[in-house]
């Protein structure tokens, strides 16, 4: 499947992805959860990091996203290690699961198969199977997801995230004609200058994904900061003329008051040394959904700038060959 029908899919992903959740066969803790890592990375990390952000109002413990082979030290039973690996044989998350394993912590996978699978199966971990055979980055919708139902299966959240999701669903296949619309413009803006992507510090992983799918989708290099720490540093940096440059700020309507002045301010100071300014709109009633429709906007601006490239969104042949190289170690 194209690269392009895997993202007009999102919205039915997501519609399977809560069936499998409402489905999963979780098992409760032994001992009471003080405290939850998400370990995975790329596609399959960066789920940890935005429904961190979206939770962390009514959250009752801390969590964290770990992106490395190994875990904290204060890793022990009172943790809930979420295992994600889309293929299941992702070399840093596999040795943070056996850090996990040692550690004795609750331990929740989620994956398409692989060693992770078969760790889980062997060792009667709780395991989420969801659908493989696709590139990573493409199935947000499906791992994502299963990290609500996880956290509400352990009522570390409330049950609300359900209704939240199916509005999400709704307002996607609402926009969809809109959405791609504003998307093949943005991207007719970015192709050939250096994507600058800026947002407010509560949807940093929402930039996140969004310069990730331009790395991946686009075979471009972009980079994000958020407010207000980027008024502490970056701003300063604006100094010269970028005309390579073109700023992304994110905008939504649950952005603090006094960021959205930064925001306005920060404007009048860039647009000094760049003429290449856009402002992206969200829309939704919670950060939820405001979340999964920047989201699914930004995935579509990374396929356009491919087809204006002329380049296959899909391929990741550097990351090919790094795992390869490793393979010998």
């Amino acid at each position: 499947m194209e690269m392009n029908e895997l993202i007009a899919g999102f919205s039915k992903q997501m519609q399977e992805a809560i069936a499998i959740g409402e489905s999963a066969a979780l098992t409760a803790s032994a001992q009471p959860i003080r405290n939850v890592i998400v370990t995975g990375l790329g596609g399959s990390g960066i789920g940890g990091t935005i429904v961190a952000q979206i939770t962390e109002k009514e959250l009752s413990v801390p969590m964290i996203v770990n992106k490395d082979y190994f875990l904290p030290a204060w890793v022990n039973t009172h943790t809930l290690v979420i295992v994600s690996s889309y293929s299941g044989n992702t070399e840093e998350t596999l040795q943070a699961l056996q850090s996990a394993i040692e550690k004795k912590a609750k331990i929740v996978c989620i994956t398409s198969g692989g060693k992770i699978a078969e760790i889980a199966a062997q060792n009667n971990f709780d395991c989420i199977h969801i659908p493989g055979g696709m590139p990573p980055r493409s199935c947000f919708g499906y791992s994502s997801i299963q990290l609500f139902y996880v956290l509400g299966f352990h009522k570390l959240i409330s049950e609300n995230f359900h209704k939240d999701l199916r509005a999400s669903v709704a307002l996607l296949d609402k926009y969809e004609d809109e959405i791609m619309q504003d998307a093949a413009k943005l991207a007719h803006k970015l192709n050939g200058k250096l994507p600058v992507i800026y947002c407010e510090a509560r949807y940093e992983g929402v930039a996140i994904r969004f310069r990730q799918q331009i790395n991946e989708n686009s075979k471009m290099l972009c980079w994000h900061h958020v407010l207000p720490e980027m008024n502490h540093n970056e701003l300063v940096g604006w100094t010269e003329q970028h005309d390579e440059i073109y700023v992304i700020q994110i905008r939504n309507a649950d952005d603090y008051f006094r960021t959205q002045r930064r925001m306005e301010i920060s404007r009048e100071v860039i647009s000094n040394f760049t003429p290449h300014y856009h402002e992206m709109h969200s829309r939704g009633e919670t950060q939820l959904q405001r979340s999964y429709y920047l989201i699914h906007l930004g995935d579509w601006v990374s396929w356009y700038i491919a087809e204006q490239k002329k380049i296959d969104a899909t391929e990741v042949r550097v990351i090919d060959r790094l795992k390869n190289e490793l393979s010998k170690i």
